[in-house]
């Protein structure tokens, strides 16, 4: 097939990040009204995290078994499906249910169950439409996850600042809208078929070599990252700096989605031209510098500066990760992308719990809110596990370094 036949699929593609960008973000920003309308604490918001990205662990680590059998096509209508239900009861279920908070789980489980699949398939189905500019085409593709933070911090900010804390249940249900109209939109796109069984590197080769598992710790660090950060920007804002929640919203998450989407934006347009192992390094450094401005300024606005521009500083991590294994095991198959997904979404369960354990540590003699900027000041250990970690790879500008496939897979 020719390129301009797979223009439907990417749009259907793109459209399932901005569904993950979703799902992953619009709870977080309702945990202040959680805590107030339902007498939830800090500690079981943390744990709707964890539940979250707990669920999409189970799912990628299911997926590396079914990714291959069941095939993209069938698991991208069903991702979306499942995702619309969890978003739909988001705001349904916790009104009717007499525990609000059990509504609210099983909300998330569905959800979070639709975005596992999502982050499993969607990668390896980009990467399977013909083209040269893969690394440009991965970054652009996750680019649309931070575009779907975006509208889902702005315009829920919005609307429950015109509508009223109490019409909070509307935001989740129209935001489910989208993966139900994309469940139609990829019953109708054309998708490469998974390779065989004879074309694809042999798993356990590929999983126990150095460079695979130096992407694995890569793409733990990538997660913990980016979502330790994204989580907990809004109930920092306005818990540890008593700006507004419209303030802290627009000027955390939000701001933080648009420096993240930006840069992986400007990434696909410069990604084959820049030594991918480097700037994985300086972005990693630029993001431990951030999270120790967070936790060391006192400034309000400095400091949810320091928090937004970690956006731009986590941007390429998980995308250039991505491309890095794609080079290093280009017929990994489904299961190659399982893993990864499976590493990634293991550092968003531990990014945020990690910050919150050493904030729930802090917290006896202080407040909460001064506990989190403690928390978030340790989660810069991440970007520096993964300069480590990246520092041990065998990368070069265009490819690998000098070896030939059979090399890395030995090694």
């Amino acid at each position: 097939m020719k390129n301009r036949t797979f223009i439907g699929t990417k749009t259907a593609c793109y459209t399932g990040y901005v569904v993950q960008g979703i799902i992953n973000n619009i709870a977080p920003l309702l945990f202040v009204i959680f805590s107030d309308k339902f007498n939830i604490t800090l500690d079981k918001l943390s744990l709707l995290i964890t539940i979250n990205f707990a669920t999409q662990l189970i799912v990628d680590t299911l997926s590396i078994k079914f990714v291959d059998k069941i095939g993209y096509k069938p698991l991208a209508i069903i991702s979306q499906g499942i995702a619309f239900i969890g978003l739909a009861s988001l705001g349904i279920l916790p009104n009717v249910l007499d525990n609000a908070y059990i509504g609210i789980v099983i909300s998330i489980i569905f959800s979070a169950i639709g975005s596992g699949i999502t982050e499993v398939i969607i990668s390896p189905i980009v990467e399977s439409i013909p083209g040269e500019k893969k690394t440009a085409e991965m970054s652009l593709l996750h680019s649309f996850y931070c575009w779907g933070q975006v509208f889902v911090v702005f315009l829920t900010t919005t609307m429950i600042k015109l509508l009223g804390n109490d019409l909070w249940y509307i935001a989740p249900v129209l935001w489910s809208i989208i993966p139900l109209i994309n469940t139609i939109n990829f019953i109708s796109v054309p998708i490469q078929p998974n390779l065989t069984a004879d074309e694809k590197t042999p798993f356990l080769k590929m999983l126990f070599s150095k460079q695979f598992l130096l992407c694995i710790v890569i793409m733990i660090c990538s997660g913990a990252s980016e979502i330790g950060m994204s989580q907990w920007s809004s109930y920092f804002a306005e818990a540890g700096l008593k700006v507004s929640k419209v303030t802290g919203d627009l000027l955390g998450p939000c701001l933080f989605a648009v420096f993240m989407g930006s840069g992986r934006m400007i990434f696909g347009f410069l990604g084959e031209k820049i030594n991918l192992k480097t700037a994985l390094c300086c972005s990693a450094g630029l993001c431990a510098i951030c999270y120790l401005g967070t936790c060391l300024i006192n400034n309000s606005v400095v400091s949810l500066l320091f928090c937004a521009l970690t956006g731009i500083t986590v941007s390429i991590m998980w995308p250039a990760t991505l491309s890095l294994a794609a080079r290093l095991f280009p017929k990994g198959g489904g299961s190659m992308y399982s893993v990864l997904a499976l590493s990634g979404d293991t550092g968003c369960t531990l990014g945020p719990w990690f910050i919150s354990y050493t904030s729930l540590a802090f917290a006896q003699n202080i407040s909460s809110g001064e506990s989190l900027k403690i928390g978030l000041g340790f989660g810069a250990l991440f970007p520096v596990l993964m300069i480590f970690a990246i520092s041990l790879l065998n990368i070069k500008k265009n490819g690998i370094d000098n070896k030939n496939h059979n090399d890395i897979i030995k090694s």
